[in-house]
């Protein structure tokens, strides 16, 4: 069998804000890490750039010349939170291509499972307007290139970043090929997510959302993942899951106030596994937030072995908490298969 894959590239360290929280230290301080452990015997390549035909599959022509002349000028602000330099633009287009390859690589069997690991962000960026950190949508880029290649019919993607995937949501909101579950706190930038908000037109039921209070650790999470996600997965049945996986709601991360362990997202990654070897989908990762390095570090280092173990992970009992029973609840009108949840 292929080694797990681990995808990144030099120009992701590029990208410098000064004094901006999204800053190369993440992923120094998590290469760092990886290679007190050896990378855990996963197989590293370097992401390919992103072509100009990938990103226009979900933004628009005019937000990929914006991005491009400003960084061509040399940078500056886009919003409150979100600034370029010359070398932005490099860094986005790897870091968007690093989830195109990653799908490619999964789809086709060349890996079992995989983690793209790149900054800028992706999962604010609509499909106009970049925003929160995020130039082009990441992982929208990579499903939206499945989909297009046929390789998929099917994309589920779970965002577990503790602030609300609203690009992805937004450019996957009429589709039904997309199903798009976000876990977020709310209230919290940028403020999009309610729980009523279900998709439209032929998407109404493929977007999911699942705000939790401040304060939600694994409990929450895991539960959320397990009594609500992994159903979802076995009623849509996709040919790839694909997680945006941000980091932030870890209890130590300066930017949120959720209290998620490093066991807790190696629980949720475990679940995943779970459900797609069930499926025989795919599974691969794209990093989004994470803004404590020790911490972002930490929780990469815990999921990794349950993500790239050839063995699938045991079950395990996760308690069913009043926010996974409501959240199906709310969703049996789309999705009647699901079995009610009660309470532990």
């Amino acid at each position: 069998m292929s080694p797990p894959l681990w995808l990144s590239h030099p120009a992701s360290l590029a990208h410098v804000i000064p004094g901006h929280p999204e800053r190369p230290e993440r992923l120094v301080g998590l290469e760092r890490a990886l290679d007190a452990h050896d990378w855990f015997g996963w197989k590293r390549m370097p992401s390919p750039r992103a072509t100009r035909e990938q990103l226009a599959a979900v933004h628009t022509e005019a937000l990929i010349n914006q991005i491009g002349s400003l960084c061509e000028r040399g940078g500056g602000q886009i919003d409150l939170d979100t600034a370029c330099v010359r070398a932005t633009w490099p860094a986005a287009l790897h870091a968007a291509g690093g989830a195109v390859a990653l799908a490619d690589a999964l789809l086709s069997g060349a890996a079992p499972v995989a983690f793209s690991a790149h900054r800028p962000p992706g999962h604010h960026a609509e499909p106009g307007r970049a925003m929160g950190f995020c130039f082009f949508d990441n992982v929208a880029v990579g499903a939206a290139h499945a989909l297009r290649s046929g390789a998929a019919k099917r994309v589920l993607i779970f965002d577990w970043d503790v602030h609300h995937g609203n690009g992805t949501s937004r450019i996957f909101h009429p589709s039904p090929e997309v199903l798009f579950v976000s876990v977020h706190q709310s209230p919290l930038y940028p403020g999009t997510g309610r729980a009523s908000d279900a998709g439209s037109g032929a998407g109404e039921g493929y977007t999911v959302n699942l705000p939790v209070p401040a304060g939600s650790g694994d409990e929450t999470y895991r539960s959320l993942c397990e009594h609500v996600v992994v159903p979802l997965a076995r009623a849509f049945e996709p040919q790839l899951v694909l997680v945006s996986a941000g980091f932030d709601a870890h209890h130590a991360d300066p930017l949120a106030s959720c209290r998620v362990t490093e066991a807790g997202f190696a629980s949720m990654t475990a679940s995943l596994r779970r459900v797609c070897a069930e499926l025989e989908a795919p599974l691969g990762l794209v990093l989004e937030g994470g803004y404590a390095v020790e911490a972002l570090a930490g929780s990469i280092c815990a999921l990794l072995p349950v993500l790239g173990d050839p063995a699938v992970p045991e079950a395990e009992a996760v308690a069913a908490h009043p926010l996974a029973v409501e959240a199906i609840a709310r969703l049996e009108p789309y999705w009647p298969g699901l079995a009610p949840l009660t309470s532990a």
